[in-house]
């Protein structure tokens, strides 16, 4: 077995205790929304009951959205709480914060139960979960990349990525086992509460692993509002929130709403659905890695750039052909589309800690990732359903996918080169 890694600091853990507990967050933050997205039909049937299956559906991923649209003012909050306390500080309330909510909605009554007050309480557990969600992926990626060696930021902060697809993943298959596992009558009655009440021993092994982890000394930086910090950093905020934006919409159609869209554009059963949806995700927990060992090698924009053209050219013919339902076609067809984003992924984390001076970092960062990939990421399975619906076509989430990976290139082609990574001490231009 190879040795952990020692960090330059004494007082930081190894590096495999670094990689567990700055992925172990995003495990639990991906798993719940996951979680949500594969079963959001049988959601919208329970909490939001229509005789017209779609409008249920698109209330249900309204819902879903809502916990997405206050990721912002998490962020400022989770934010400020990183660059005063440090980012470690920052985890362990937020990973707890996300606990509960997730907990709780295996628990919540139905419409049929309680009536409107079910739905309201749904929508009140999202927005709680998305508070705390708002500052957890990125005060994780900031850990990793501050915590890793020279001309390895990438390879070390994609663990904090890869962390947050395993939690897809997870999602995806206790979804598939209890698919599986139960009839539909049974999954609609109750069998769609045990993944959300199984993440409760996922946030019990991260609480776990937080808890012994103690800050090392923190010089906080002076109190910056955020007018003062829009004012001072706006070129650095609006950088970051653009090149997530494409992110957010990429991920979240191809991963989150493919599933809907394989059961109900390519009619395939819900366990077929989840089973590719599972299989691309694996393939990209095997290429990020790869990816983010050449963006070490090669430049994180190079990398970060290349993954974003390849889908802008390929996304709208690869989901055309996904719907045609064709068994072996529609797998290859998702292969293909988790490939250029397992890419991306490579170079994400460290580009998007790079970007953001860091005197600012915790705050600047949480705030424009979560303009970027939390409005545009939670709305993507509303707009894609509506999408579809209005042009009746199976290529309607290639376009939106198409359009956010333009955006995100434009944005690349647009900015200047930034200066090197050094263990987060460097200050990017704005």
């Amino acid at each position: 077995m190879t040795k952990p890694q020692q960090l330059n600091q004494p007082a930081t853990p190894s590096f495999v205790r670094t990689v567990l507990v700055g992925l172990i967050g995003n495990v639990m933050e991906l798993y719940d929304f996951a979680v949500y997205g594969y079963f959001a039909a049988s959601i919208g049937r329970l909490f939001f009951p229509s005789d017209q299956p779609v409008v249920s559906l698109m209330a249900s991923f309204g819902a879903f959205a809502a916990g997405f649209l206050v990721r912002p003012l998490g962020a400022i909050v989770f934010g400020r709480i990183g660059d005063r306390l440090g980012p470690e500080r920052a985890m362990m309330i937020s990973i707890i914060a996300m606990a509960v909510p997730t907990v709780l909605m295996g628990l919540l009554p139905t419409f049929h139960q309680i009536g409107i007050l079910a739905p309201i309480l749904l929508i009140i557990l999202r927005m709680v979960q998305g508070l705390s969600v708002g500052g957890e992926y990125t005060s994780s990626l900031i850990f990793l990349v501050e915590h890793a060696k020279p001309g390895r930021q990438a390879f070390t902060s994609v663990w904090g990525a890869w962390g947050a697809t395993a939690g897809t993943l997870l999602g995806s298959a206790v979804g598939f086992l209890t698919a599986i596992s139960l009839t539909h009558d049974q999954l609609e009655s109750w069998g769609w509460r045990i993944p959300f009440l199984f993440g409760g021993c996922v946030a019990l092994i991260g609480i776990t692993l937080r808890k012994g982890l103690h800050a090392p000394a923190h010089e906080a930086p002076p109190k910056v509002p955020l007018r003062a910090l829009l004012a001072k950093h706006r070129a650095s905020l609006i950088r970051v929130t653009l090149i997530n934006i494409g992110f957010g919409m990429a991920f979240y159609t191809v991963f989150v709403y493919a599933v809907t869209f394989l059961e109900e554009v390519s009619q395939k059963s819900g366990s077929q659905a989840l089973r590719n949806n599972s299989l691309a995700m694996i393939l990209l927990l095997l290429v990020c890695p790869l990816a983010a060992k050449l963006a070490d090698r090669c430049g994180l924009q190079k990398v970060f750039g290349f993954g974003f053209c390849l889908l802008a050219l390929s996304a709208i013919p690869l989901f055309h052909l996904m719907g045609q339902g064709i068994r072996w076609l529609t797998l290859g067809c998702h292969l293909a589309l988790a490939l250029p984003v397992g890419i991306i992924m490579g170079a994400h984390a460290a580009l998007n800690v790079q970007l953001m001076p860091r005197e600012v970092r915790c705050t600047g960062l949480a705030f424009a990732y979560n303009l970027g990939v939390g409005v545009f990421g939670g709305i993507t399975p509303i707009a894609v359903t509506w999408l579809t619906a209005r042009l009746h076509s199976p290529a309607a989430p290639g376009y939106w996918v198409a359009a956010g990976a333009a955006l995100t290139t434009i944005t690349l082609l647009l900015t200047a080169k930034s200066p090197p990574l050094s263990n987060g001490s460097s200050e990017p231009a704005s």
